[in-house]
């Protein structure tokens, strides 16, 4: 195990219990005052490595897609909150990695590959920052990158009401309906001859985007949203 792997691996058993603990908090407060409804479940892997690919549209995302799965799902955060060791060791119990900001991309993708080398499940908003509107924006391509790269499936999710619930600025919690789809898995191109042709990532990552529209249209639909 390299240094990266030891370092992700995070605390035993209480971190986990923990993290059980904050979920089924969220999952419980989700239910309630978001009347959140999941849709696909079926489709999360239940053991293995893969890439959960939540579409962006509000700051409550993060927490509302921990409730798609038991399984802990690892993200990852600005190093510099890692500096005070009791939020840092909070963080890390929840899921969260350290990626120093400002830093090259590669050394992000290497800790994400690193995350998805132990087998864990790792959450990537292929949009980047929370986005407004019915459409997907153009994705980043380091889910396809790191899909092909581990050879690990890439699952899109689709959030509905979300955006009305935390509009963009806004620091109050809306009351409003929400929903989340989850689609099937989408598996990195195979070669026989072990070398993937030059665009295998931009058609993953555009097989990604029309994955993402699906789930999307689909979740508003279920949250009784109209556009």
């Amino acid at each position: 195990m390299t240094q990266v792997q030891t370092f992700l691996v995070g605390q035993g058993i209480a971190s986990r219990v923990f993290y059980w603990l904050i979920r089924s908090l969220i999952k419980v407060f989700c239910r309630i005052y978001f009347r959140l409804g999941v849709y696909g479940r079926e489709n999360i892997p239940q053991s293995g490595a893969f890439i959960l690919a939540p579409i962006h549209r509000s700051n409550v995302d993060t927490p509302i897609v921990s409730v798609v799965t038991k399984r802990r799902l690892r993200f990852m955060g600005k190093d510099s909150l890692w500096k005070v060791k009791p939020v840092g060791a909070v963080l890390s119990a929840l899921g969260g990695f350290p990626v120093t900001r400002g830093t090259a991309d590669l050394e992000a993708l290497k800790r994400c590959l690193a995350v998805l080398s132990l087998g864990e499940p790792l959450v990537m908003f292929p949009e980047g920052t929370r986005q407004s509107g019915p459409k997907i924006h153009p994705l980043f391509d380091g889910a396809a990158y790191l899909s092909i790269k581990s050879g690990v499936p890439i699952v899109p999710v689709g959030f509905g009401g979300t955006e009305g619930v935390m509009p963009k600025g806004s620091k109050k919690i809306l009351p409003k309906k929400c929903s989340v789809v989850v689609g099937k898995p989408i598996f990195p191109p195979q070669s026989d001859s072990g070398r993937l042709p030059r665009t295998a990532t931009t058609d993953l990552t555009a097989a990604l985007s029309e994955a993402l529209q699906i789930v999307f249209d689909q979740a508003k639909q279920k949250a009784g949203q109209t556009s």
